[in-house]
């Protein structure tokens, strides 16, 4: 099966953004002992960083949209991979235009299905179609 570059460029980040979160690396020294390390996709590379750059950017925002829709779960006990997930997804909503809201959401399940729990696909399908509803985008 081929993984889509900006597929992998999704994990990358979101791995990414989970490194960020145990260590308290900065994203680029994140990013790059990530594409040292370990077996990254080097294509991937640029969307990946535009997706951590415009995360950190607008976080805040970002977070308090997810924080709305999850109205029974704290950000802080979401497991940090769906959070991360959802970060991306909701930042794509907010700032990828070029990329429709169907394939925003697509992707994270996808990428969740990976690497996240079963029942995790439905619960970050329900924020981000919240989040989608929210921005009215189609």
């Amino acid at each position: 099966m081929v993984i889509p570059l900006r597929r992998r460029a999704r994990e990358l980040a979101m791995q990414v953004l989970y490194q960020c979160e145990t260590t308290g690396q900065d994203v680029d020294q994140a990013l790059g002992l990530t594409m040292a390390n370990f077996e990254a996709n080097k294509k991937a590379y640029a969307y990946a960083r535009e997706l951590l750059l415009g995360i950190g950017a607008r976080r805040e925002e970002i977070d308090e949209l997810i924080r709305e829709q999850s109205s029974h779960w704290r950000l802080e006990r979401m497991p940090l991979v769906d959070l991360n997930i959802l970060r991306i997804g909701v930042y794509e909503l907010c700032a990828c235009p070029d990329v429709p809201a169907s394939v925003v959401i697509n992707e994270a399940l996808e990428v969740a299905s990976r690497y996240s729990a079963d029942d995790a696909t439905s619960f970050i399908n329900g924020i981000l179609d919240a989040v989608k509803q929210k921005l009215d985008r189609k």
